[in-house]
């Protein structure tokens, strides 16, 4: 039978206290990819698409395009306001249907 010494109890404590540590970042790191997975699984479904990271792309270079196009009109960039929201638009088209 071996005797708890002292230096046995602090190594325990200081062991039980990275337990604790990395336990938390686990759960807090699990519960935030999971958030972040249903929201784009969600975002995909409401919108028809596949949950793939190819269409999650195009949607966000899509409405990119269609964010630059508005900037553009308000610049007074007319033909360059047409292109981008024309391309836009033909993306997002291609994407949802």
């Amino acid at each position: 039978m071996q005797a708890s010494g002292f230096f046995d109890d602090i190594g325990e404590t200081i062991g039980d206290a990275i337990h604790a540590v990395v336990t938390f970042l686990l759960a807090l790191f699990d519960n935030t990819f999971d958030a972040i997975h249903d929201f784009f699984d969600g975002l995909a479904r409401s919108l028809g698409i596949s949950g793939s990271f190819f269409s999650i792309v195009v949607l966000v270079i899509g409405l990119w395009l269609l964010f630059s196009g508005l900037r553009a009109l308000l610049r007074g960039s007319l033909f360059g306001a047409i292109v981008r929201v024309a391309i836009g638009l033909l993306l997002l088209s291609w994407l949802l249907f």
